[in-house]
C-alpha cells in the first residue's frame, strides 16, 4: 500500500512538473489582460493603474511557478523516500528548479529570466526541507510555497533592486519604467516591500505553526502507543496467566471423567471440557491480536451480548439486518468486542440518571461495507467537544470519548474508520465502518 502511494505520489510530482513548463505557453500576459493594461498606461499614465498591473504580474508568475516548484519537492521527497537518501530532497529541487528556465529559454519564450529571486525561493525550499524533517505533508507545503513565491516575487518589482538582479524579465521591465516616468517610482517600491514582507513573514509564521502542530500530533500517537503497550502489556501478563488455572482445571475434568462410572457425570465432564478449550481460544487470540477470521455478524454480536449484556438487566435495543447470519466480517473478534463494548459503557454514561435513556446497537450494509453503530438519546456532543473525544485520556461522563482512541485504533487495524453523528438534546451514534466480505449478504 505505501509502495504504490509513493509510486502515485512520483507521479504527481512529474504531472506538476510538466504542468509548470507548459504554463508559460498558454497563460500569458496577454491571456489576462496585463498587456492591454501597459498598452492603456502608455496612453494614460495612473499610479493605480501601475499598482493593479503589478499585483496582477506578481499573481500571475505565482501561478505558473507553483506548479513546478511544488513538483519539484514533492519528486524530490518521495525519491528520498523510495532509496533512503535525504540528501534527495534537496539535490532534485536544486537541480529540477534552474532547468525550468533552460527549457523555457531554449523554446519559444526568450529571456525567461534566472534571477535572484529564483535563488532566493530555492534557498528557502532548502531551509524548509531542512526544517520541517518529513512532518509536512503535500498540502501543508503548497501552503508555505504560496506565500514565499507570491512573497519574494514582489521584490521583482521593486526599481532600485534591479541591479541586484530582480524583475529583469520584459513586463517587469516595462512596469518599472512606467512608475519612472510617472513619477511613482517610490510608491511602487514601498508597495512591493510592504507586500513581500506580509507574505514572508506569513510564510516564516505558518511554518513554525504547522511544524508545532506535527509535532504535537506526533508527541499525541506517541501518548497513545505508550498507553495502549502498557496496557496490552499488563492485559497480556493476566492473560497469560489464566492459561495455568485453565490446564490444571482440564486436567482435573480429566481424572474426573476417568474414575465415574455416571454417564451424566461424564457428560458434564465433557461440556467443562468443552468451555475450557473454549476459553483457551479465547484467550490465544487476545495474545495474538493481529489474528482475524471470518465471522458473521450475527455471531459478532451474539459474543458483544455475551460478554457485555449476559447476567445483566441492562436493555439494549437491537437494529440488525434481516439477514445478519449471512454478513461475513474478517476480523479479530475479541478486540471488535472490545471496541464495541467500550462505545456500549459510553452510551450507558451519556443516559445516565435519565428515565426514558435507551442504547441501540444497529448495523448498516452500504455495497460492501458494513457499518456497526452504538446510539443513544443522550445530551448529544458540541463539535468541540467530537474533536476533543479523539484524545487519548481524555474523558466525560456525559458524552462517549473515553475509549475513541482506543475504538479509532481498532478499526484502522481492520481498514475500517469511525466517525461520530451528534446533535445536542438529540443522542450520539458512533459508527465503525468495515469492509465486508465477497459473500451472498450483498445481494439483498
Amino acid at each position: 500500500m505505501n509502495k504504490a502511494l509513493n509510486s502515485k505520489l512520483i507521479w504527481l510530482g512529474l504531472a506538476l512538473i510538466f504542468l509548470g513548463i507548459s504554463m508559460p505557453y498558454w497563460l500569458t500576459t496577454e491571456s489576462i489582460g496585463i498587456d492591454t493594461l501597459i498598452k492603456q498606461m502608455e496612453h494614460s499614465p495612473s499610479g493605480n493603474s501601475l499598482l493593479v498591473t503589478a499585483f496582477l504580474l506578481v499573481t500571475l508568475n505565482t501561478i505558473r511557478a507553483l506548479p513546478y516548484y511544488l513538483g519539484a519537492v514533492l519528486l524530490g521527497d518521495q525519491l528520498g523516500k523510495r532509496y533512503q537518501r535525504s540528501w534527495l530532497k534537496i539535490a532534485i529541487p536544486l537541480f529540477l528548479i534552474p532547468l525550468r528556465y533552460i527549457i523555457i529559454n531554449l523554446s519559444v519564450i526568450p529571456n525567461y529570466h534566472f534571477g535572484t529571486p529564483a535563488i532566493l525561493i530555492i534557498l528557502s525550499i532548502i531551509l524548509l526541507q531542512k526544517l520541517e524533517k518529513g512532518r509536512l505533508s503535500l498540502f501543508m507545503k503548497s501552503l508555505v510555497l504560496v506565500q514565499i513565491l507570491f512573497g519574494v516575487q514582489w521584490l521583482d518589482e521593486v526599481p532600485f533592486l534591479t541591479a541586484y538582479g530582480f524583475g529583469h524579465g520584459a513586463v517587469s521591465t516595462k512596469v518599472k519604467q512606467l512608475a519612472v516616468q510617472i513619477g511613482f517610482v517610490e510608491s511602487l517600491s514601498l508597495y512591493s516591500l510592504v507586500l513581500c514582507a506580509i507574505f514572508l513573514i506569513n510564510a516564516v509564521i505558518l511554518t513554525g505553526y504547522l511544524i508545532r502542530w506535527r509535532i504535537i500530533q506526533d508527541l499525541h500517537l506517541v501518548k497513545l502507543e505508550a498507553l495502549e503497550a502498557r496496557s496490552d502489556r499488563e492485559m497480556l501478563n493476566l492473560v497469560h496467566d489464566l492459561k495455568t488455572p485453565l490446564a490444571s482445571i482440564e486436567g482435573l475434568i480429566s481424572l474426573i471423567d476417568l474414575r465415574v462410572q455416571d454417564e451424566k457425570i461424564k457428560e458434564y465432564c465433557s461440556n467443562v471440557s468443552i468451555s475450557i478449550r473454549s476459553m483457551s481460544e479465547m484467550i490465544s487470540e487476545i495474545l495474538c491480536e493481529s489474528r482475524k477470521n471470518w465471522c458473521s455478524l450475527k455471531e459478532l454480536i451474539d459474543y458483544v451480548h455475551a460478554s457485555r449484556l449476559s447476567g445483566t438487566n441492562t436493555k439494549v435495543d437491537f437494529q440488525l439486518p434481516a439477514e445478519s447470519e449471512k454478513i461475513q466480517l474478517r476480523i479479530n473478534k475479541i478486540r471488535m468486542t472490545r471496541a464495541i463494548v467500550n462505545l456500549i459503557n459510553n452510551a450507558f454514561d451519556a443516559i445516565e440518571g435519565q428515565t426514558e435513556g435507551k442504547v441501540t446497537i444497529q448495523a448498516k450494509v452500504y455495497d460492501k461495507q458494513v457499518w456497526l453503530g452504538v446510539s443513544d438519546n443522550g445530551i448529544g456532543m458540541s463539535e468541540e467537544e467530537k474533536e476533543k473525544a479523539w484524545k487519548a485520556g481524555y474523558s466525560t461522563k456525559q458524552h462517549p470519548g473515553i475509549g475513541l482512541s482506543f475504538v479509532q485504533q481498532v478499526a484502522e487495524g481492520h481498514e475500517g474508520t469511525v466517525f461520530i453523528e451528534s446533535k445536542i438534546g438529540k443522542g450520539t451514534t458512533v459508527w465503525i465502518c468495515l469492509v465486508g466480505g465477497n459473500h451472498e449478504s450483498f445481494d439483498y
